[in-house]
């Protein structure tokens, strides 16, 4: 994501130095005003290219990134931070697209096989010089144990962008999302682009159910309430299988009276997302149809009024 033509790197590194240039030869030598004029507009051309985010991924090979910061969140969750190529550098990851990860990996049987799962960064590309992924590693995971052993210095591979939905302002009038446990990363995506949008006038509102098993499941949850209180525009209701006393959420697993009292009803401008366990997600495109949406497809299109990343 470029920056506005009036912000302040432009002015230290590009309209000052050209001015001066000029200026000083104003002063200097008159008769090479022209000359000085052409050379600080081509100098100032090539700044403003190097200084420009440039795209980095590439959707038909890997490329290697190196994990450069690694923060523990709990037993089996962690956010890495991986280092792009320079400090201007992007993924240039469309919102509400993902990554694949490759690793070639030992099975039981003492032969390799490359593996490849999808992920969804938690950071964009208005954050260049890197990008972060949100992992919860599990014991029968094939990437995300691989990640969990990953030492800083260490380095993945990666490829993309991936998927079939891309997020463009204003899409819809009211976004109904539905997440379980790490099935999150793809809304708050999508969250945060429309909340940055805002300025720019986007209008979308998005509720959020987020079901998990405890309270100490929940990922982000800080992140959500602080998106949820600055933006009268976004709400989040969190489902929890096994509440604590005194829970005021939802209980179990997420139902039909859940999706009406909470998300958005059927309409043309309306469109629900989901993400989480693949039993969680064919439940729930069976009671969103029911609900009055229209039916889903076995793979999801973006057209789709309920969409399963």
């Amino acid at each position: 994501m470029g920056e506005s033509l009036l912000a302040r790197s432009y002015f230290d590194g590009i309209y000052i130095p050209a001015g001066l240039l000029v200026f000083g030869t104003i002063i200097v030598k008159r008769e090479w005003t022209l000359y000085a004029a052409v050379l600080a507009v081509l100098l100032g051309a090539i700044k403003f290219w190097r200084i420009q985010p440039k795209k980095v991924l590439k959707p038909d090979s890997f490329q290697e990134f190196v994990l450069k910061e690694k923060t523990i969140i709990s037993h089996n969750v962690a956010i890495y931070r991986f280092s792009l190529p320079a400090p201007t550098s992007i993924l240039g990851l469309p919102i509400g697209q993902h990554i694949s990860i490759g690793a070639v990996l030992e099975q039981p049987d003492g032969s390799t096989k490359e593996i490849v799962r999808s992920y969804t960064p938690i950071s964009g590309d208005h954050q260049p010089g890197y990008f972060d992924l949100l992992i919860k590693s599990y014991p029968t995971g094939n990437i995300s144990r691989h990640m969990a052993g990953l030492a800083v210095g260490q380095a993945i591979k990666v490829r993309g962008p991936k998927g079939a939905f891309v997020y463009t302002p204003n899409m819809v009038r009211h976004f109904g999302m539905i997440a379980g446990g790490t099935g999150i990363t793809p809304m708050l995506q999508v969250v945060r682009a429309i909340i940055r949008g805002r300025a720019a006038g986007d209008t979308t509102q998005v509720d959020l159910i987020f079901a998990n098993v405890t309270p100490q499941d929940i990922l982000l949850k800080e992140d959500l309430d602080e998106l949820a209180a600055e933006d009268k525009g976004f709400r989040v209701h969190y489902v929890l299988d096994k509440p604590p006393a005194g829970w005021t959420g939802g209980v179990g697993y997420v139902t039909a009276d859940m999706i009406t009292k909470w998300l958005p009803k059927p309409a043309e401008d309306v469109k629900i997302l989901l993400c989480g366990p693949p039993p969680m997600i064919s439940g729930l495109k069976k009671t969103a149809e029911a609900l009055g949406f229209k039916k889903a497809r076995a793979v999801s299109r973006l057209e789709d009024q309920v969409f399963a990343f």
